[in-house]
């Protein structure tokens, strides 16, 4: 629907070809296709990080849907599960369903000293870098066969060895940024004393061991806080793994799992559960007898799409959707674009040449049965260019 209005004005000679794996189309969009939005998963050894990723990975995307994304072993392109989609694919008919994604970037271990190179460290910090957020993978499990690299199970204290490098990594970032910015200040530029100020702030609380996050700034100083990079400036969220037929920590109950608590509610910080090993195994059973198996192995939710959902929540995103014959697909934008932001993301003729887009929520468009009877009892909307995109509408746009 989205590409149906004055499609042939704009690319009259790859009419016949646009909806081909290799169009045009895709290669003038491929970035938009392959948007950054990644999530890298972190962890101590023997923590289940490997095998959680296996699970995700088995969980990507069709390649020919996304061509042009990357071939990188450590990378997997995930589905955001999401059952609006489903409906409407199967009430459009289309061809072809095509959700958003999350990349899942596999770090390279991390141990201790990794701030100051040791193990891996220093390629630890350069992949974590470039991704949006961060999955922590916490071991929750007490398992004999499997070693601990500091012996005793202890959730909060993984915690703390991995954010701490993240810390020590940023305290470097900013010792760094200080030196240049300081002979600027002894001139007495007015940006650069700002930025001094700012930078002495930031170093205060990760001089305490404290995220870069937990403070508050203003605009001006998070107009500079972003040009740093900070590791500890991206939304962490912790994966609890546990394991089947042995003692988890959160089971058991005691001391461990008071403080691991305390900290997640201290902190405010987002969490999920998720059984690494299971979800690994039912990767390879057929989707309609997961939920049997699962009832079975006593693992109540699916943690694997839970963690999907839960970093595309914590990234502030929403999805929109445009549905067809052709195909039903999911858009990925920030929560609170305008209509041209959301255009753009299909193609930057929508947000450069807009018009107008025809909107409509995802379940009034079920509940009216097509497209067609939806404009006829007056449920579509005609939206200007300050309409803020809901989560869940279903959208034509019109450009000139």
């Amino acid at each position: 629907m989205y590409w149906k209005y004055r499609r042939k004005a704009v690319f009259p000679f790859v009419e016949d070809i646009f909806y081909t794996h290799y169009s045009l189309f895709h290669i003038i969009s491929a970035t938009i296709f392959c948007m950054s939005l990644s999530i890298g998963i972190v962890g101590l050894p023997n923590v289940g990080k490997s095998t959680l990723f296996n699970a995700l990975t088995k969980k990507q995307v069709p390649a020919e849907n996304f061509p042009f994304c990357t071939i990188d072993p450590s990378v997997g392109v995930v589905a955001v599960p999401d059952r609006r989609l489903t409906q409407l694919s199967d009430l459009s008919k289309s061809e072809k369903t095509i959700p958003a994604v999350v990349e899942f970037v596999d770090i390279a271990g991390l141990v201790k000293g990794a701030s100051e190179g040791e193990g891996l460290g220093n390629q630890f910090l350069m992949n974590i870098r470039s991704t949006d957020a961060i999955a922590e993978v916490v071991r929750l499990f007490d398992d004999p066969d499997i070693s601990h690299v500091h012996g005793e199970v202890d959730p909060l204290r993984d915690i703390e060895v991995i954010n701490l490098e993240l810390v020590l990594a940023d305290m470097q970032t900013v010792a760094k940024r200080r030196e240049k910015t300081q002979k600027e200040a002894k001139t007495g530029e007015k940006m650069a004393l700002a930025e001094m100020a700012l930078l002495d702030k930031v170093m205060g609380v990760l001089e305490h061991g404290k995220l870069a996050s937990t403070a508050s700034y203003s605009k001006t100083e998070m107009d500079i806080v972003r040009t740093l990079h900070l590791l500890t400036m991206k939304p962490i969220l912790y994966v609890l793994n546990r394991k089947g037929s042995v003692v988890n920590v959160d089971a058991e109950g005691l001391e461990r799992w008071r403080v691991l608590q305390n900290f997640l509610t201290e902190q405010n910080a987002p969490y999920v559960f998720v059984d690494a090993g299971v979800e690994n195994e039912l990767s390879d059973v057929h989707e309609d007898e997961r939920d049997d198996f699962r009832r079975e192995l006593g693992v109540v939710e699916n943690g694997v799409d839970a963690l999907i959902r839960k970093g595309y929540e914590m990234l502030d995103l929403i999805s929109f959707f445009t549905t067809g014959e052709k195909e039903s697909r999911a858009w990925t934008i920030a929560n609170g674009s305008k209509a041209p932001e959301a255009g753009a993301a299909i193609h930057s003729d929508f947000r450069d040449k807009f018009i107008r887009a025809d909107t409509i929520q995802w379940d009034t468009l079920l509940g009216a049965g097509s497209w067609s009877v939806a404009r006829e009892k007056g449920l579509v909307r005609s939206e200007g260019k300050e309409y803020v995109v809901r989560d869940g509408d279903v959208m034509e746009f019109r450009h000139s």
